[in-house]
């Protein structure tokens, strides 16, 4: 016991000698953990993950992805196992369809807004609301431009819904999912590819699809370069958030290959915004038959 107390009293006078010669020397107990400063701990990362991190995504992303990751998922054959993909709320909704209109250069909307919790509710609603609003606007639009035509009679194309319907689920499914067996593909032979779930491509291509929602009821007004002006601005901002989301997810692969990807995603995507506006608002002109004149000895005399 006495050993130990001459240690202890010898420590102190150490540190009070130290004190004495340095009076700005810092003394650090053992029982206190050391922190290190931030700018020492980011100097002490590799200079090729900031980059990554900016592009990607924060390190919060991640963490929440791997709490969300211990959840436990019912089995799929039960009603709460398809309820997960429509748990959110209001306020989480909103911040997605902001982040598709307004997009962050530089910044993965997938690690930004999705990756904590992937849902359908979004993108199954605009799809169903852009569905609507093309197939009515696209009927106003033909009553528009034939407005005044008196041998015109408005007929309402109700064949259209279903023909957008068919157009926007198609796109809004089988695209997302032949992109996402085609990253799986690739990512079995390049290790470095950012791998993303089939959901969550999902999510992205339905919440892309928001800003064509106005810009389908602004087709209505009948001047071609207005809508073909509206189209395009659409177009720069979905295709922007396609982009900037699947480009870090290829940018590793083979030069030649990740171009011609990001290329089929934003050609794909034109041929949707070209399409709809071709079809359902470039409507053609109504051939109107020329008026039968009977004559008066029974002969038909029809007026060119």
């Amino acid at each position: 016991m006495a050993a130990a107390d001459d240690m202890k009293f010898q420590e102190f006078d150490d540190a009070a000698n130290l004190l004495a010669a340095n009076p700005d020397a810092t003394t650090i107990s053992i029982d206190e953990p050391v922190e290190i400063p931030k700018n020492q701990h980011s100097h002490l990362q590799e200079p090729g993950r900031e980059e990554d991190d900016e592009l990607l995504g924060t390190n919060d992303s991640d963490k929440t992805e791997l709490l969300a990751g211990q959840k436990k998922s019912a089995p799929f054959w039960t009603f709460d196992y398809y309820q997960t993909f429509f748990d959110v709320d209001t306020y989480q909704v909103l911040d997605r369809i902001k982040g598709s209109v307004f997009p962050v250069p530089g910044k993965n909307f997938v690690r930004l807004y999705i990756r904590s919790n992937p849902d359908l509710y979004g993108p199954f609603w605009i799809c169903a609301t852009l569905v609507f609003t093309i197939a009515v606007s696209g009927n106003l639009s033909n009553f528009f431009i034939h407005l005044g035509k008196p041998t015109y009679h408005y007929v309402p194309e109700f064949r259209k819904v279903s023909i957008a319907a068919t157009t926007i689920y198609a796109y809004a499914w089988l695209v997302p999912l032949a992109l996402w067996g085609f990253l799986m593909w690739r990512n079995s032979k390049v290790m470095n590819i950012v791998s993303y779930s089939f959901l969550e491509i999902v999510c992205v291509y339905g919440y892309s699809l928001f800003i064509y929602i106005p810009t389908a009821i602004l087709w209505i007004i009948p001047q071609e370069v207005v809508r073909w002006v509206l189209m395009i601005f659409s177009l720069c901002l979905s295709g922007s958030v396609l982009v900037m989301t699947f480009w870090p997810a290829v940018r590793d692969d083979n030069r030649r290959v990740a171009l011609v990807t990001v290329g089929t995603i934003v050609l794909l995507h034109a041929l949707l915004s070209v399409g709809c506006l071709a079809y359902f608002f470039d409507a053609p002109e109504v051939e109107v038959p020329a008026p039968i004149i009977p004559a008066q000895n029974g002969t038909v005399i029809t007026k060119s």
